[in-house]
């Protein structure tokens, strides 16, 4: 097939999500895996040396195209909007949700030592934490982990590429490192088999 780096191009530019291999794959079946692997590869290495305003990237297990940080100020004035913000509550309820997933609400609640209602709901709506099953214990506690749009938003393929406890701690306060210590994993995790990304708070 001729043209199959301006056809995956295409595909990646008309998406608004990032696209994963596989489905690139089922929409050039008579294309080997290998062959578009490579074109990817070849594809984010010209942007690259290119240079310019945009650039491909692998991001939340898929591929897309994105403006430079560098030329952020001027997007910001041609949108006239301000990007959104967090309360610290809220992006340290995310951090712990990042590093400990899965959660439940009390294991949080335990780490913070304040309560975290307020700041999960926020995080559901903004669909940066989602509702991935419940804890096999009494009263089967909703399990939260973060979303496919956390790892848009925050410019990561997956979740090993968050910045690991050397980097943390050259970032953080001492005290603030216990977000990272190994949670307990026990009990049995329930995972349902639809993770509902639903914005609705609920108990536990």
């Amino acid at each position: 097939m001729e043209n199959i780096k301006a056809i995956i191009e295409a595909l990646i530019l008309a998406s608004e999500v990032p696209v994963v291999l596989e489905k690139i794959c089922l929409v050039l079946p008579e294309v080997e895996k290998t062959q578009i692997q490579e074109t990817l590869d070849n594809l984010m290495a010209e942007y690259n040396e290119r240079a310019g305003g945009i650039c491909l990237q692998e991001v939340a297990g898929g591929f897309q195209f994105r403006t430079r940080p560098e030329f952020g100020p001027w997007i910001k004035k041609l949108k006239g909007t301000k990007p959104a913000s967090f309360s610290h509550a809220a992006m340290e309820t995310l951090a712990i949700v990042a590093y400990r997933q899965p959660i439940v609400k009390s294991e949080i609640e335990s780490i913070r030592g304040v309560d975290v209602g307020y700041s999960l709901k926020t995080l559901l709506e903004k669909k940066l934490v989602r509702i991935i099953g419940r804890k096999d214990v009494p009263g089967k506690p909703i399990i939260y982990g973060t979303t496919k749009k956390f790892l848009e938003v925050f410019n990561l393929k997956d979740l090993s590429e968050l910045p690991t406890l050397r980097e943390l701690k050259e970032l953080n306060e001492p005290g603030e490192m216990k977000i990272l210590e190994k949670p307990d994993k026990s009990a049995e995790i329930i995972i349902l088999e639809e993770p509902n990304e639903t914005s609705e708070e609920l108990p536990g």
